[in-house]
């Protein structure tokens, strides 16, 4: 793949989450796998652990809130860090307990 800069150069207006990867998927493939991660989630009913790739976790956490696949760059995340989604008393009302927790990573 390219790096950020290698993209940049030949086109400056791009933007990951808007845009997807040049050669890879769209913003629009990578929610459709989110939303299925989030409907398997959602059928167990119980505590799943999920461990991905940042930007695939920054749009599973979009759509678990029922935002489009591009908010996902409202989610930062840090290397190592924790996050909880959860509902807020029932199923169709999904929340972040927690996001982007660093505190069990020392220096």
């Amino acid at each position: 793949g390219l790096r950020t800069s290698e993209i940049h150069a030949k086109r400056p207006d791009w933007q990951l989450f808007r845009d997807g990867c040049p050669n890879g998927e769209s913003p629009q493939q990578i929610g459709a796998r989110a939303d299925c991660v989030v409907n398997r989630v959602r059928a167990i009913k119980g505590n799943v652990l999920i461990f991905s790739s940042g930007h695939f976790l920054r749009v599973l956490a979009a759509r678990w809130l029922g935002l489009e696949p591009g908010a996902g760059k409202f989610f930062m995340l840090s290397t190592a860090s924790l996050s909880a989604l959860t509902y807020e008393h029932e199923l169709s009302h999904p929340a972040i307990q927690f996001w982007n927790t660093t505190r069990h990573v020392s220096d």
